[in-house]
């Protein structure tokens, strides 16, 4: 039985990653190792760091990453991508040129007879109104065209130094460490929804950039997937057992 895999925020094009080049070739080193291997691979979202797709235009660079995913769809390996709070500016580029399957929205669905709720994590359960804001003026329609209206060569400058300023007000660029369970507002969503969706057997989120796995019933599994900018962290499925595990190039993979 052919394996499924889930990984999350590589944030690729950062201008805040001073290894970027070499993150993106690890991730494809990672992704080439998994080919024969990998029924699905699910991106939980902020793959890119900032992504917006003009009429004509796409972000520079990526090669690497968007050759290697076009080479899995071309295989039959399903890729499902889904927008983070970088990536959200998608309109058909990556399902039209490179065959993954885009999801802007959580996401249930049903691997090997377990049930599985998929989100990237922003927006559920964030009590920052700023943020909340912020994404709300970013999934707006009109503010989309708007801003699509601006000239690329100033529109992805725009982007990518918010993305960079967003990550260097955190130290050294990490994310905050596990706050525990009443303090992770990921955790507190998913304790609320399962009260009204019992069916549901794992939980995947990415978004808070720390490796958590923790079971929340006798059921229920939820895990957040680290990163790929210092983690390189991903779950694999084998149908059976989940495991939340790290990409040391040299060693063999399950």
């Amino acid at each position: 039985m052919k394996q499924v895999y889930f990984l999350s925020d590589a944030h690729l094009g950062s201008l805040a990653i001073e290894h970027g080049r070499m993150q993106e070739r690890r991730l494809v080193r990672f992704l080439d190792s998994i080919k024969h291997k990998a029924a699905a691979i699910y991106l939980l979202g902020d793959m890119f760091d900032f992504w917006n797709e003009y009429r004509y235009v796409v972000p520079k660079g990526h090669t690497r990453f968007l050759g290697k995913l076009s080479e899995l769809t071309d295989m039959g390996v399903e890729v499902h991508f889904f927008t983070g709070n970088h990536d959200i500016w998608t309109y058909g580029y990556l399902e039209e040129e490179c065959g993954l399957i885009v999801h802007t929205r959580p996401f249930t669905t049903e691997i090997y007879d377990k049930v599985f709720f998929l989100a990237h994590g922003d927006g559920l359960g964030d009590p920052d109104n700023r943020f909340k804001l912020l994404r709300k003026i970013f999934h707006n329609r009109i503010c989309q065209r708007l801003f699509n209206a601006v000239h690329p060569r100033w529109g992805m400058w725009l982007g990518l130094t918010w993305a960079k300023h967003s990550r260097l007000k955190r130290v050294e660029g990490k994310e905050l460490p596990y706050l525990g369970e009443d303090k992770e507002y990921l955790i507190r969503f998913t304790k609320n929804y399962m009260k009204t969706h019992a069916n549901v057997d794992f939980y995947l989120y990415g978004h808070r950039h720390i490796e958590l796995d923790l079971m929340l019933s006798r059921k229920t599994r939820m895990m957040i997937l680290g990163d790929w900018i210092w983690q390189f962290t991903y779950a694999v499925f084998d149908g059976e057992h989940m495991f939340l595990e790290q990409y040391v190039e040299g060693e063999s993979q399950p």
